[in-house]
């Protein structure tokens, strides 16, 4: 058996796999992220560990008979996050969360001090991104800086709970901004920008292979042998792209998480940066991938349920009895809570209701949401057309995958069919599992093959006008604030 393990942002999710795939159970707990100045996200690493081991314990519960025949456990991420360590292993700072927005002007700083940023880390410098966020350390906290002995990204600081090794994998790295993406390796001239070398780095290994064996204590605190191996891992969407089977040039699939996230598999490293597409490596050796990244998605759902005082399964209820017509005459909501990333690299962006009368209700607001983010996945979708990509169906994974209507209303903004999988809802702790059983030398086509597809949407003609004036309008809103911002 596998234990895949998926630190997010609002939860630590764990889940076991058997020896044919099959998932034999899940646990998740939540985890809270602290903003105390604005655009400021951050989490205590303590906290991700103490959730992780009350998951284990969970799941320990409820396979009692087989749970000592674990054999490998993969690791899964929230990237870009900045874990820093002394040199005697403490944590110098709360994480810097990949949604915290702070480091902008840091962002200027980097591409102007590495003239091969763009070349050699296939991205623009964003302040979601890792690097921007040691330069911002470096210029307010430099007593923190120069006592960092090690910068580790979330999933790894789990890892080096677990093992006492610090290991990360090529696809986690490669949203640093610190690796050479095509040859996948740490770039000393993009570290010595940062003021940093390899040193300071983890050690490197692909999300497939070994990267550590679980400590003896750890082992018998968890019930576990103590010759469990650790897998590479990888970062969230790369991981999720392992768990339903998106390995091959051409799979495709959008994660409504708390970021929204369109990801295409490719076999070769195709940067497109001036398009604010990312380029990174895949969890899987010799393949990479193109993603498009929104900062708010299925987080503004919830953002929306906490403002009215509902829940997400009686909102969409709601949300379902609207007419046709009601939908055409919502308000459109611009869902850049957080500052946005693809296609618009703005961290002043902010979210925006345009349209309000007296007739608007929460279940129209409601719907306004879902077709926000949806439109934001619309503007990637035009992004990765630009750069070549052509996409002939997308699988769905996140926690909006559990909403059919906001399923329906991704194939029709999209003009794309959408499938849903059984067990999607596991994301990036199935892929990790997956990666698990592959460092423990499974098979690879049983261990990445596609889940079974529980739903098929294709796009409805008859929304498709309706929805690509409504396009056209919340591009053009958003124009409008730039200018404002601007003016």
């Amino acid at each position: 058996m596998y234990l895949g393990l998926d630190l997010g942002t609002s939860e630590i999710k764990a889940v076991v796999i058997d020896g044919e795939g099959q998932l034999l159970a899940s646990a998740g707990e939540p985890l809270e992220v602290s903003r105390p100045q604005p655009h400021w996200a951050e989490q205590n690493p303590d906290d991700w560990w103490q959730a992780t081991q009350r998951a284990v314990g969970r799941l320990r519960q409820k396979l009692p008979q087989q749970w000592a025949e674990i054999r490998a456990i993969g690791l899964s991420g929230q990237m870009h996050g900045a874990v820093l360590l002394s040199r005697d292993g403490r944590v110098l700072r709360p994480a810097i969360l990949w949604n915290d927005t702070r480091s902008a002007a840091q962002c200027e700083q980097l591409t102007q001090a590495a003239p091969e940023l763009h070349e050699v880390a296939g991205n623009l410098a964003m302040p979601g991104f890792t690097a921007p966020k040691l330069l911002w350390v470096a210029r307010h906290e430099p007593q923190i800086f120069e006592q960092t002995a090690t910068v580790l990204l979330p999933k790894d600081y789990l890892r080096w709970m677990m093992s006492g090794e610090k290991v990360s994998e090529m696809s986690d790295a490669a949203g640093t901004l610190w690796l050479d993406v095509a040859k996948r390796d740490w770039s000393d001239s993009l570290l010595a920008a940062c003021g940093l070398s390899r040193d300071q780095m983890p050690r490197l290994v692909e999300g497939s292979d070994v990267s550590a064996t679980l400590k003896n204590d750890i082992a018998r605190a968890w019930g576990l042998r103590d010759d469990v191996i650790i897998a590479g891992g990888g970062g969230d969407n790369a991981a999720s792209a392992v768990g339903i089977g998106a390995v091959t040039p051409g799979d495709a699939f959008i994660s409504l998480g708390t970021s929204g996230v369109l990801f295409a598999v490719n076999d070769r490293f195709r940067p497109n940066p001036q398009s604010a597409l990312h380029a990174f490596c895949h969890a899987l050796p010799n393949s990479w991938h193109q993603m498009s990244v929104m900062l708010t998605a299925a987080s503004a759902l919830r953002w929306y349920c906490t403002l009215i005082g509902s829940n997400e399964t009686t909102l969409l209820a709601e949300i379902a009895q609207l007419s046709p017509a009601q939908q055409r005459q919502a308000p459109l909501f611009l869902p850049y809570l957080s500052g946005e990333r693809t296609p618009h690299n703005d961290p002043q962006a902010t979210g925006v209701f345009h349209g309000m009368t007296h007739s608007t209700d929460r279940a129209t607001l409601g719907y306004s949401v879902l077709e926000g983010v949806a439109f934001g996945m619309a503007d990637g979708l035009a992004v990765m057309q630009q750069a070549g990509t052509q996409l002939q169906q997308c699988s769905l994974v996140g926690g909006g995958a559990r909403s059919d209507r906001w399923a329906q209303l991704v194939s029709d903004a999209l003009d794309l069919p959408i499938v849903t999988h059984t067990g999607g809802e596991a994301g990036g702790a199935l892929g990790a599992a997956r990666l698990g059983w592959l460092a423990a030398g499974g098979d690879f086509a049983e261990a990445c093959r596609k889940p079974e597809i529980a739903r098929r949407f294709q796009p409805q003609a008859e929304n498709r006008d309706m929805l690509r004036e409504r396009l056209h309008t919340y591009r053009q809103l958003y124009q409008q604030q730039v200018a404002l911002r601007n003016a």
